[in-house]
Parts: C-alpha cells; structure tokens; sequence
C-alpha cells in the first residue's frame, strides 16, 4: 500500500513537471499540500508560473476545477454564491459559486478586501459555507490553492494573520535557471502544453486517509512541540507557531513520509517541510534584523530530536 501512494504521488508529479518548470521539491510540495488536506499559498513576483502551477495540479486530477480572479469590486457572493427568484417556478433557487468546486484557485488573493477574503475562512476551515443560515458542505477532495505577488503594494490588501495561518504551505516559485529557462521557450515555442487528468478524486480521498494512518511516534511528536516552543521563546520573534501550526506540521511530515513510501515519520521528514509549514505563520518584531524563515531555521539547527 505505501509503495503504491508513492508511485500514483509520483505519477502526478510527473504529470505536473511535463507542463511547468521549476524545482522537483515545489512540485512534491504542492502534492503533499493536497495529500495532507492542505491549502497551499504561492507567493513571488509576477511571471514565475504561479497560476500555471496552480491550474497544473488541478488539470492532473479528474476532479471540478475553478479559478476565482480576486478584484477589489469582488463581493462575497461572488465566491459563496446566491439565492436568486426563478420566475417560472416562482421559488427561489441557490446558484452555487465557485467555492463548490474540488481545487479552487484564488488568484491574486491580495487584490480584493478583507470583507470578501474572509469568505474563504469557513471553506478553508471547515470545508463547509454558510448562506442565508443554511450550511452547505463543500465536495471532497477540497483544496484553495491562492496566488499573491509581492512586487507591488499600490491597491493591494495583505492577507490577515488569521487567514495565512489556514494556509499549510507557503512557498514561492523562484527565478528559473539558465537551462529551466531555455526548457519554458522550448515549450511554448508551439504553445503551452497542458496537463490531463492522471489519477481519480475518489483516489486522491483514499490517499488522505492513508496520510492519516501514517505513524508519528512520540519522540518526533516531542520534537515537533520543541520546535514550536523555539519559535515561542526567540526573542525575534513576536508571536510563535500556533498549535494549530504544530499539528499541520505533524500532518504535512505524515504525508512527506507517505511520499516516500514509509509509514511512519523520520526527524528528517520534519526538517523538510518545516520551512515551507512555519514561516508564514510567525508574526516577527519589527525590529527584527532576520526573516521569518531564518527564524525557523534556526528552530530546526539548534532544536535536538529527543533520543
């Protein structure tokens, strides 16, 4: 069973690589974010491949896809949907927005306000919406995958705490090298290629319950609440990783190992996502002269795994 996750996690990732460019650790990234019961927030400059990345993973699953373009006029209901009068049948009928779909790509989350960025909390948590006091669930397997730049601040409005820390992965696409770069105009020398459904939705819900199987002992549960306790006690650091923070960790390292074909977590598996898991969860101190990110690897170099 584990040998068989690893081969369809990597048949989706070779899926993923004929259509983008980039690292082979931010394609497995991105997969482990959808194994783990994730959401994965892209965040770079414009042009890296963001939202190719983003409708890739979706294309490579045969499962609903929809792609939300965040404006500042966008509305809440805009996502959620609505309740229309239908004149024929002189009732009124829901008309279900694109939040209902299996992976949604929000792309430039950053562009529209709080008030609208905030309907995607309740789906991302709970994988459910509420409209007009009914609660209706979202399909399984659910994923947001959301896309901002960072090259620009004029009219955009930066995620709330509260909203990043839904997020599982953060992570950007970085510069591509000389020869990925020769490889993008090769490719798109006759038009972009794009990806076809390699695996099952009802396989992608199999494969998340086989994360959850996968055994965390105690000594890396220890060592995981020792790394969160780092980023608490860093003078540099404002506010810590959250609980909420440690268990997607301990969920991300799950599925990591499950990639790998074991069943159960390595120290090393810890160390891995570690970064991509914490950073956007630390709020820093202003005066802070190191980043989010070497805070947390500091955490991971001077925090020992219990013997």
């Amino acid at each position: 069973m584990a040998r068989q996750f690893a081969d369809d996690a990597e048949t989706i990732a070779n899926e993923i690589r004929r259509v983008v460019v980039t690292s082979s650790k931010t394609v497995l990234l991105s997969i482990l974010g959808l194994l783990a019961e994730g959401h994965i927030l892209l965040e770079d400059n414009p042009g890296v491949g963001k939202t190719l990345l983003g409708k890739t993973l979706a294309g490579a699953i045969d499962c609903n896809f929809k792609r939300i373009q965040f404006t500042p006029d966008l509305l809440p209901t805009d996502i959620t949907g609505t309740t229309i009068f239908d004149m024929k049948s002189s009732k009124f009928k829901f008309v279900a927005g694109p939040i209902f779909a299996n992976i949604v790509l929000a792309d430039e989350i950053n562009r529209t306000g709080p008030r609208t960025q905030s309907a995607l909390l309740e789906a991302m948590a709970e994988h459910q919406v509420s409209i007009e006091g009914d609660v209706m669930k979202l399909p399984a397997p659910f994923m947001v995958i959301a896309t901002q730049n960072n090259s620009e601040s004029h009219g955009t409005f930066p995620l709330p705490d509260s909203q990043k820390d839904r997020f599982m992965i953060s992570m950007g696409m970085g510069l591509p090298t000389t020869e990925q770069e020769i490889e993008i105009l090769t490719r798109s020398q006759h038009g972009m290629p794009e990806a076809g459904p390699v695996i099952t939705a009802e396989r992608i819900v199999e494969m998340r319950e086989i994360v959850k199987q996968v055994e965390v002992d105690i000594k890396i549960r220890q060592y995981i609440v020792k790394l969160a306790g780092h980023t608490r006690t860093n003078p540099t650091v404002r506010h810590g990783l959250s609980p909420r923070g440690g268990a997607a960790l301990q969920r991300a390292s799950q599925a990591w190992a499950a990639m790998d074909g074991r069943t159960y977590v390595e120290p090393q598996d810890v160390k891995e996502v570690a970064g991509y898991v914490i950073s956007h969860r630390l709020m820093m101190q202003p005066a802070a002269e190191i980043s989010a990110n070497d805070a947390v690897l500091a955490a991971v170099d001077e925090t020992q795994v219990p013997a």
